[in-house]
């Protein structure tokens, strides 16, 4: 069996920008191949240097000519190439797997794609791509090469100036590569092209050598081979300047939104919602809401007791009105027995009607317990809340009973709360004088949540024990059955077709 040839792009020059694949096949590779001049000295080698261990064997590829002046470079460099391949080959034919380190991205002028050329198909090879010293380049200058629908163009320096005044004349965005000796001509032809303004020079990019300057500004006599000449995108620059400037605290367009969180984690949170929270300057909302929403240092987190809705709403619209972006958040939807009303009663007064407010929806609880469970929502239902913190409890007691009478399947929030514990019992009795006494009835608590717990229970058996206000019920109508799988689950379905 032969080994297994590895092209690696090592990257720019910073080790860091190393990959993790990279590290990792560097690591566990038998042998370890690096091109260097007559010198000795390997850039490439330099940069895997910590990922390198004992034992490996190490072939270093020495080149027979660099830059120099040879009346047959192109015949000695494939001399050259043929020699190392077949170096290589002897490893792979002995079973060792075979790293080649090249410096940036190995099919980007890259040396190991002319050994790749000549043992591709004789032995498994992988590529693994690195960081181009194009992009190194423009990460370092803080300038990006292409935005909307630029055309970069990437030219070697070694093309006659002419060839490439006229290239870079055509394009938006260039880099120029291969710079050394052939930077005057380089130069020229970026002056003929009139882009030589526009143009910089990078020298080792993201090394502790790098050298960044306009173009004009470079001594020819001082540039190495790895150096890089970048024409940048005019349209980024040209939108830049045209942005306006930051506002001043309290001058800006503030709102209020009303973000439904849904009934627990991230997951039930909608890419709406989570796009709103990212985006807010501050956070308002019952405590145990708020710290359902990851913690950032740049906002601002205002909690308050649930017994205060006014006084909350009243408090994000003057923050909104000072410029602020205020999420004001609510378990599951907002607009279900939630902050969205509360917010856009206080808003209606004139003193609050010139602040923008928008409601966004979440996963109500309702939905959530009876996806658990099946469809028991599958016909007409309504929604009913226990609390009679805001309205007496002769209107809910009315409201059950004109439900109840409809045959409507019924979702109840609030049932029950440590001050409210005879409610459920109540409400059950209503209900029983208009329903089955086998009514299945769906209890669902933190759903979603950590400690969820779903079970079906007959309307003549529910009681108050075990139900609080993180609890949802849903009271089937006279068409709602409960039927056991064969994997010993119970499901609840309302069917859609009525009687």
């Amino acid at each position: 069996m032969t080994g297994h040839l590895y092209g690696v792009g090592l990257g720019p020059g910073d080790p860091e920008l190393i990959t993790l694949k990279a590290a990792r096949i560097i690591a566990a590779a038998d042998v370890v191949v690096y091109h260097s001049a007559r010198h000795g000295r390997s850039i490439a080698r330099s940069i895997a240097a910590s990922h390198l261990r004992d034992g490996q064997i190490e072939e270093p590829l020495v080149y027979p000519v660099t830059t120099e002046a040879t009346a047959d470079y192109r015949g000695v460099l494939e001399a050259f190439y043929e020699r190392c391949a077949a170096r290589l080959a002897g490893h792979l034919d002995a079973g060792r797997d075979v790293a080649v380190l090249c410096e940036g991205d190995p099919f980007f002028y890259g040396s190991y794609m002319h050994l790749h050329k000549r043992l591709d198909g004789r032995y498994p090879t992988t590529v693994v791509p690195g960081v181009t010293s194009v992009s190194g380049a423009s990460a370092e200058l803080g300038r990006p090469l292409v935005e909307r629908d630029e055309v970069l163009t990437v030219l070697p320096g070694t093309l006659p100036p002419d060839a490439l005044a006229e290239r870079l004349a055509a394009t938006d965005s260039a880099a120029v590569l291969k710079l050394g000796r052939t930077f005057g001509g380089v130069r020229r032809a970026l002056e003929e092209a009139g882009r030589l303004d526009e143009a910089w020079y990078v020298e080792r990019a993201t090394t502790g050598a790098q050298r960044l300057l306009p173009l004009a500004e470079v001594d020819p006599e001082d540039v190495p081979y790895f150096s890089v000449a970048i024409v940048p995108s005019r349209v980024h620059e040209r939108t830049r300047r045209a942005l306006p400037g930051p506002a001043a605290p309290g001058e800006g367009t503030g709102e209020v939104t009303i973000v439904g969180l849904g009934p627990a984690g991230r997951e039930w949170l909608t890419p709406q919602a989570q796009d709103a929270l990212a985006a807010a300057d501050d956070l308002v909302g019952y405590a145990p809401y708020l710290a359902r929403v990851p913690a950032n240092p740049r906002q601002r987190r205002h909690a308050s007791d649930n017994r205060v809705e006014s006084e909350r709403a009243e408090f994000a619209l003057a923050l909104a009105e000072r410029g602020r972006r205020v999420a004001v958040v609510s378990s599951g939807d907002p607009g279900v027995f939630a902050m969205a009303a509360a917010v856009l009663e206080v808003a209606a007064r004139e003193r609050w009607k010139h602040v923008p407010v928008r409601v966004l929806p979440g996963l109500t609880a309702a939905n959530a317990v009876a996806a658990r469970i099946g469809a028991p929502l599958g016909h007409d239902y309504c929604v009913l809340s226990l609390s009679d913190r805001l309205k007496p409890w002769e209107v809910i007691e009315s409201r059950l009973a004109a439900a109840a009478a409809a045959d409507l399947v019924i979702a109840i929030y609030n049932p029950a709360s440590r001050t409210r514990t005879e409610q459920v019992a109540r409400a059950r009795d209503v209900l029983l004088a208009h329903r089955s006494p086998d009514t299945p009835v769906v209890i669902g608590r933190d759903v979603g949540g950590p400690e969820e717990s779903v079970r079906v229970v007959r309307l003549a058996d529910l009681d108050g024990a075990g139900v609080d206000m993180r609890c949802l019920l849903l009271v089937g109508s006279s068409r709602t059955r409960a039927a056991d799988r064969g994997d010993g689950r119970t499901t609840v379905f309302t069917p859609r077709r009525y009687p």
